[in-house]
């Protein structure tokens, strides 16, 4: 079809549940296209259940990349992952085929669309926050941050402590506002984004259901088996799994450890659709809608 020339990459992103994968792996098939994961927590070996990650029978012959790259013991990098990413797109495209980036990770679709440069780390500043979160707490540097860039504290939940001491490190490393690393964007692809969304009500049902699914999957005996997640500065802390960790200690029922993952899905949820829907270039569609694939591809035509 018209669509496969040149740099473009289609991305499908949306909320979580709402249908993202299923649409994907229907384009890939039209198109001739391949997958590259745009999920945070899909990156990570061992993390499946609890991610929703396709298994091979469920993709349907279609390639993915960058699924199963990190150890749960390594942090989350997005600088790595936009990399990375690239490379698997520019590969991708050079085989005259359709890269599909898909997930729900939104700044690590930015990451890989747009033109900018992530700062740098520091080993001895980063330590120094850390041993002051484990100290003092998140809320605490979360103050601070809020002196120091109001407009960052604003956006980074005071309970988010990683990427508080993210914040605070770049701001010692820059000088200048977290907000301000982050430039106006400068496309490096030629993007159409697809958009999948539900009605409220209907995907609070489907996160629900998702995780009763999860722990009848056996999520708690795939936490059980993640040698070293207990190390980790990102994976344990990921949906589902902090719940099941807990469960493990004891320090939450199976029916309370449901309980917080669907409320925090659902919370976490509400944050996505905020990210994406200051993106006017995403064209959304209706996850429940029985011609999805149909208008989906009309889109991509247009």
């Amino acid at each position: 079809m018209p669509f496969r020339t040149g740099r473009n990459v289609v991305t499908v992103v949306g909320p979580t549940a709402a249908g993202k994968s299923a649409l994907s792996i229907a384009l890939a098939h039209e198109l001739g296209g391949e997958v590259v994961n745009a999920d945070s927590m899909q990156l990570y070996r061992g993390m499946d259940i609890g991610t929703a990650k396709l298994t091979p029978a469920e993709r349907q012959g279609v390639p993915h990349h960058l699924l199963d790259i990190w150890d749960v013991r390594e942090p989350a990098a997005v600088a790595e992952y936009q990399r990375l990413a690239r490379a698997a797109i520019d590969d991708i495209l050079g085989r005259g085929r359709v890269p599909l980036l898909v997930g729900g990770s939104g700044l690590y679709v930015r990451a890989v669309l747009e033109d900018f440069e992530f700062p740098g780390t520091d080993p001895v500043i980063r330590a120094r926050l850390e041993e002051e979160l484990a100290e003092r707490g998140s809320g605490v540097l979360h103050e601070r941050l809020r002196d120091r860039d109001p407009e960052a504290a604003g956006k980074i939940l005071p309970s988010n402590g990683r990427r508080v001491v993210r914040a605070l490190e770049v701001i010692e490393l820059t000088g200048r506002p977290f907000t301000a690393s982050l430039p106006d964007p400068k496309p490096v692809y030629d993007a159409v984004q697809v958009g999948v969304e539900r009605d409220p009500a209907d995907l609070d049902e489907r996160i629900a259901r998702r995780v009763d699914l999860m722990w009848e999957a056996g999520l708690v005996d795939e936490v059980r088996g993640l040698d070293g997640i207990r190390e980790g500065r990102t994976a344990p802390h990921a949906l589902g799994y902090r719940q099941a960790l807990a469960q493990i200690d004891g320090t939450l029922t199976e029916e309370s450890a449901k309980a917080d993952t669907v409320l925090r899905t659902r919370q976490f949820v509400r944050r996505q659709r905020s990210w994406f829907r200051r993106d006017s270039s995403i064209v959304w569609l209706d996850g429940a809608d029985p011609s999805l694939v149909r208008a989906a591809l009309a889109l991509l035509e247009d």
